[in-house]
């Protein structure tokens, strides 16, 4: 069955206009070895090989995503250790706001080291949860702790501050609350 399957592949590929071609020229892909490899897609006019674009490197600039010109936080809070995997919330309203005041990520989460290290979820486990995960309920209790209902302005902030549950903190502010869960945690 597997073999049909990429019989399949590959016919698609020849009749899609895809072809390899092996090459052999000073540059490519192993310098000096006198080896590359061409790959040419499609067919005709436009056809566009490897050798015309250059592989990004690992020692190529920019050698670091906050090199490319992104959300500044510089003498802010540190959160290179949670943007590893939650690279979204890197530029995150919310997140980015707390730290450029200096308010990582752990104030509000722990240092959750073993949340950190625990890498079982990208097997398809059940990873361990953060120190402190926030119920819907339990948000505006927790963000009051540093931003005093009497000190928030607008009539917005009336249902929130009222406690009803209605609306919470982060259905306005940021993009910070998933909307759907995606562990199940240990």
């Amino acid at each position: 069955m597997k073999y049909v399957v990429a019989a399949l592949i590959l016919g698609v590929l020849v009749l899609g206009g895809f072809s390899c071609e092996g090459t052999r020229t000073g540059t490519g892909s192993n310098p000096g070895t006198g080896t590359g490899f061409q790959v040419k897609i499609g067919a005709g006019d436009g056809q566009v090989t490897s050798s015309e674009v250059k592989p990004l490197l690992l020692d190529d600039e920019p050698l670091l995503l906050e090199d490319e010109g992104g959300v500044d936080v510089s003498g802010g809070a540190d959160n290179h250790r949670c943007h590893v995997c939650h690279v979204n919330y890197a530029e995150e309203k919310l997140a980015v706001t707390h730290a450029k005041a200096g308010i990582g990520c752990a104030r509000c989460h722990g240092e959750s080291d073993e949340h950190i290290a625990d890498e079982s979820w990208a097997s398809g486990g059940n990873g361990t949860a953060p120190d402190i995960i926030f119920v819907r309920n339990e948000i505006n209790g927790f963000c009051f702790g540093c931003h005093a209902a009497g000190t928030l302005s607008g009539s917005q902030h009336a249902v929130a501050v009222a406690g009803s549950g209605e609306k919470v903190c982060t259905d306005c502010h940021g993009r910070h609350r998933l909307p759907v869960r995606r562990c199940r945690w240990k």
